[in-house]
């Protein structure tokens, strides 16, 4: 058994040597991109959940 886990763990840096990393500079770009749309997108279901409440609010009156 622990001889499976040595074997997988070897296996396992040999293939993330491989990989391909991103630059500093782009993985920087790329996570604004990601926050800024993941707060985009926040907003926007915030709203959209405000209305449709207003909404259900109104016709269970």
């Amino acid at each position: 058994m622990k001889r499976k886990i040595v074997n997988y763990l070897h296996e396992v840096r040999a293939e993330l040597e491989k990989v391909t990393w991103p630059e500093k500079r782009v993985l920087k770009i790329t996570t604004f991109v990601v926050v800024f749309f993941m707060i985009l997108m926040a907003l926007y279901i915030g709203i959209i959940d405000i209305i449709f409440s207003k909404l259900v609010s109104i016709f269970l009156r």
